[in-house]
């Protein structure tokens, strides 16, 4: 691993300062991965800005949301009462996204930027557009199966590798950002970047910006709502298809609804077409396939992940059907 220039700040205005005055800085808070990515040189910054010592670890609720600071740890989140009680989605999705020792250890904030898991991206030996752009996407004729099928160019075809994203997207969560210029407020349905032509541009995130707070809506009293996640093995490891749904039934009828997939797209997916469909519909196999379909609609499959698109419709069908069960 190359050497590079560390700075530990106690302000936010200071680690933003600290950032800005060098191109090649990064952020470091919990390090779950970018610590494996420097060591295998995918990740060379010149400086690393220590956010450890940030005033962003406090939770609290209005009623109406849930601000969350970014240096709150997935495990600490998924154990909040809040959190339990009305945002169980957001809760599985927390549990299931890693071990209990990378869930202590592991932020927030970090958990939205984490990097994707495609074997190409990680290995310097090959090319990879995210990682060099211009190199080429050696994903697209080589090994694939786990790739995505939503959102891909032909310059990119890696997934995102959140499950809390994918739920949080689902609750149409915002990000407080903080900036030379100031604070501003993404919605994470503008935060993330598709591909295009251009994959090393992940997020909205200008260089220097720090996500400082999570917004979480809160679902009404009486909504139902899950995460499901189908992966290869039931131990710790990354989704090929996951649904983060919301559903408030009223009198047998569907009154309001949330849903996201991931493992399936380049960023984490919402679905507001599918979201409409299921609006005001009642809750049954026909509502709950004509969403799986419109989920899906526009995926583009390689000669071995095809079969993510049919797993992708019987995910969402899965999980709304469950939550229609829920007494």
């Amino acid at each position: 691993m190359r050497s590079f220039a560390y700075a530990r700040p106690d302000t936010i205005d200071g680690a933003v300062a600290e950032m800005t005055v060098e191109p090649g800085a990064a952020y470091l808070a919990g390090g779950t991965t970018q610590v494996d990515l420097m060591k295998d040189e995918v990740l060379r910054p010149v400086r690393l800005v220590d956010i450890t010592r940030l005033p962003l670890r406090e939770v609290w609720s209005d009623g109406d949301a849930l601000v969350v600071g970014a240096l709150v740890s997935m495990e600490e989140l998924a154990g909040h009462p809040v959190v339990a009680e009305r945002l169980p989605l957001l809760r599985e999705a927390l549990l299931m996204g890693a071990t209990p020792q990378l869930r202590h250890m592991a932020t927030m904030g970090g958990n939205l930027l984490q990097r994707t898991r495609c074997r190409y991206f990680r290995d310097p030996s090959v090319p990879c557009n995210k990682r060099e752009p211009g190199a080429g996407c050696g994903a697209l004729d080589g090994f694939h199966r786990t790739h995505a099928v939503l959102g891909t160019s032909a310059h990119c075809i890696a997934t995102h590798p959140s499950d809390a994203a994918v739920a949080l997207l689902a609750l149409g969560a915002e990000v407080r950002v903080r900036g030379r210029d100031g604070e501003r407020v993404v919605p994470l349905t503008e935060f993330y970047r598709l591909p295009g032509s251009t994959p090393h541009v992940e997020t909205a995130l200008e260089h220097g910006e720090l996500i400082t707070h999570l917004e979480i809506p809160l679902l009404p009293r009486g909504a139902r709502s899950g995460y499901l996640k189908v992966r290869d093995r039931a131990s710790y490891e990354f989704a090929l298809a996951s649904v983060a749904a919301a559903l408030v039934i009223e009198d047998g009828t569907i009154r309001r609804a949330h849903l996201a997939v991931g493992g399936l797209g380049t960023v984490p997916w919402r679905v507001p077409r599918a979201e409409e469909l299921l609006w005001d519909a009642a809750p049954g196999e026909e509502a709950f396939a004509a969403a799986a379909d419109a989920a899906l609609a526009g995926a583009v499959a390689r000669p071995d992940n095809g079969f993510k698109i049919d797993l992708g419709r019987r995910a969402v069908v899965r999980m709304l059907s469950t939550l229609a069960k829920e007494s």
